[in-house]
């Protein structure tokens, strides 16, 4: 190629190698350093110290300097648009390996954030940002940001082949700089799109990524770390489910932090999951339609800041689980969607690549550097942000590709058979890895259909699923008026049919109380004394219940109204007894939780768990076992308001049993109808309380 080729191509957008036109070349025993400035009339540039004025070459905009002498790439620098000096980013060698090529496009480079997107190092004895990105159709890729004025003529990116890959090494670059990628199609068309490896974005509505060295934060929670890669899920698991955006009307990484550990260990919760903080640009969408999958989002402050969130929960012994969302991705312009002018990350047909509920993209499994993009994406989290679990969303709706859809709408396999198997491939791959590279790391499926083997080893191989059923179950029973219920108790014990076939997580979540469902209080029947003694029964049920725990924030002050992202927690109901009482109780029977074995320590199969009697729909009682190492309790619920004074818990063989934690007690705001003391005799007769719980240490002869 002759220089008024590669000229020519440049001018056209079309040049896929700009470094060999610019930067410093040998022509015919001189040295030349060629600079592209279109509309410049004279360009200065530093040389070994010396400010000097390279030659208009072409009126189309290229510069030339003959040295004098011999000099290195590091010799000179010259003046970005903005009038700071650095060195060329056209003297530069690639920055992206052929092993880095090559482990990307078999779709395993699990360190991917550290080819793509935006990466601070030192190349070649200069420091500066090592920008690339995969757009494998583009014609052409410039990088464009606030250090060239966005002008998208300057920055040429070079082509690193078949790989798909564009890089450019852009020396000196600060960090908070603002940039894109400026992509032109085959088709002729301009697509100004953001980094989607970016580790930081503008505060929305604003798009632009921004640089940022995610490897500075010093960390403090060895400790926590090396702890965590000995759990095993025989421990107690009491999940607090969090909108960061809303839990306070502080919404700050840093001044969260400590707020939220102090409450949660005095509340007696183990884990927070956090509604999705990658970034986003819909506030309504929760965080679920993501934009940015190695970006916490910029609404409450830096990725250093969400380090140092996470360090300080660690440091006070609570684990952090993210929502992350691989299912989808939202049509925005500036994103994901037709990256390169085709269909890159999503499926080009319809009837595969657009989700009918969200009006979303679906991702294209079955293409490598998607799979790898998505791996890489939760490894970014667990690896470099120290994350203790991944909850992944909407996995029914990976799984199956008629999921949401009617008859026509979707593409069967060659078998006819309706299972999404690259999903099902990615899904595998993802836990495996995952446990393979991080041991104690927890990966939970929300997963609502009846796929078998959600978290067998040689299925999925997640470590927790979502208990839908049960939660969906028990909400639609407690909404009846208790006259009625004994009709219903089918909605209590079908879920021990199957509490066993997966390792679940029982859930009150916060997609029970949104979108016209009522908050749990407002579901309750009754007088406000009965939704509030229901509200005590459906908490502590949920703790007896097998499984680990989860609970949506706002639910313990008993919120009437529905969660709203955009209004804080209603922690001013705490001023009311009720509502204080029941805040004190869902503090006494989480602390009751962690230190009592039978309620956690066999919590995925029958050995833990023995029926009392399943059968007294009449009165709606139910009274089970719960069994651990260190003893045994009976837990047993009545779900209607009646007081029975004398009722006869029939279980042979017991010696003792002392109550130990009754709902209905008047500090929660209770009638107080406790048992202070038991006489057994092949069973024993209790005051049943109206509308609780009361769990009772028993022993046997």
């Amino acid at each position: 190629m002759t220089i008024a080729t590669d000229l020519s191509l440049l001018t056209q957008l079309g040049l896929h190698d700009p470094h060999r036109l610019l930067g410093l070349h040998e022509v015919k025993s001189k040295q030349v350093i060629r600079l592209f400035r279109p509309g410049a009339k004279e360009i200065h540039l530093e040389v070994k110290g010396k400010i000097v004025q390279a030659k208009k070459a072409d009126e189309k905009g290229l510069f030339e300097y003959f040295p004098s002498s011999k000099i290195q790439p590091s010799d000179y620098r010259i003046y970005h648009q903005n009038g700071e000096l650095a060195h060329d980013p056209y003297a530069f060698l690639p920055t992206v390996g052929e092993m880095d090529l090559f482990l990307f496009n078999k779709g395993c480079h699990y360190e991917l954030y550290q080819m793509l997107g935006a990466n601070a190092k030192t190349f070649q004895g200069v420091k500066g940002v090592q920008f690339a990105v995969w757009a494998p159709n583009a014609k052409s890729v410039y990088l464009v940001g606030d250090f060239n004025f966005w002008d998208g003529r300057l920055n040429p990116m070079r082509s690193m082949g078949v790989s798909g890959v564009w890089e450019l090494f852009v020396p000196e670059i600060k960090e908070e700089k603002k940039y894109k990628f400026e992509i032109h199609t085959q088709q002729g068309y301009i697509r100004v799109k953001s980094d989607p490896v970016a580790f930081s974005s503008e505060v929305r509505p604003k798009t632009a990524s921004v640089v940022f060295d995610i490897n500075k934060y010093s960390w403090s929670d060895a400790a926590w770390m090396k702890e965590r890669a000995s759990k095993s899920l025989n421990q107690p698991m009491n999940i607090y489910e969090i909108h960061l955006g809303s839990w306070r009307k502080i919404s700050n990484y840093k001044e969260i932090a400590p707020k939220l550990a102090k409450y949660c260990k005095e509340m007696g919760f183990t884990h927070v999951e956090l509604l999705p903080i990658m970034e986003h640009p819909l506030d309504e969408s929760w965080g679920y339609q993501v934009t940015g999958f190695f970006a916490t989002t910029s609404r409450y402050g830096t990725p250093a800041a969400f380090q140092f969130f996470v360090d300080h929960l660690h440091q006070n012994g609570i684990g952090v689980i993210l929502d992350w969302v691989p299912a989808h991705f939202p049509t925005d312009d500036f994103s994901l969607n037709r990256f390169d002018g085709t269909a890159l990350y999503e499926h080009e047909d319809p009837r595969k690549g657009m989700h009918p509920h969200w009006q979303t993209a679906i991702f294209n499994y079955s293409r490598k550097e998607v799979s790898n993009f998505l791996l890489a994406s939760a490894l970014f989290w667990i690896e470099k942000m120290h994350i203790d679990g991944l909850r992944v969303d909407a996995v029914a709706s990976m799984l199956y590709l008629d999921y949401g859809r009617k008859d026509g709408e979707w593409i069967p396999n060659p078998d006819g058979s309706n299972f999404n198997l690259e999903a099902i491939e990615f899904l595998k791959h993802l836990n495996s890895i995952v446990h393979e590279r991080n041991q104690g790391v927890l990966m939970i499926a929300e997963e609502s259909s009846a796929y078998q083997g959600v978290t067998h080893r040689d299925g999925l191989g997640f470590d927790l699923k979502w208990n839908m059923g049960w939660m969906n179950d028990t909400l639609r029973y407690f909404a009846k008026d208790p006259i009625y219920r004994k009709f219903h108790q089918n909605d209590l014990t079908f879920s021990l049919l199957y509490s066993f076939s997966e390792k679940f997580i029982s859930v009150l979540s916060h997609d029970e109380v949104v979108h016209m469902k009522k908050s749990l209080l407002s579901k309750m029947p009754g007088p406000d004394w009965q939704k509030f003694a229901n509200m005590r029964l459906l908490y502590t049920y949920l703790m007896c219940h097998p499984g680990k725990k989860l609970f949506f924030m706002g639910g313990e002050v008993g919120q009437w109204d529905e969660w709203d992202c955009k209004a804080e927690v209603q922690w001013h109901l705490l001023e009311y007894p009720l509502h204080n009482g029941l805040h004190q109780m869902i503090r006494e029977i989480n602390q009751f939780y962690l230190s009592h074995n039978p309620l956690w320590e066999r919590d995925f199969d029958w050995t833990g768990y023995e029926w009392i009697d399943f059968a007294d729909a009449e009165k709606c009682v139910i009274p089970y076992l719960r069994k651990g190492s260190n003893g045994t309790l009976a837990c047993i619920h009545n779900f209607t308001p009646e007081y029975t004074p004398n009722y006869f818990v029939r279980l042979k063989g017991v010696k003792s049993a002392k109550e130990v934690f009754n709902s209905d007690s008047a500090r929660f705001g209770g009638s107080d109808k406790l048992n202070l003391k038991i006489e057994c005799r092949d069973g024993f007769s209790i005051a049943l309380a109206p509308l609780a719980t009361m769990i009772f240490e028993v022993e046997f002869a």
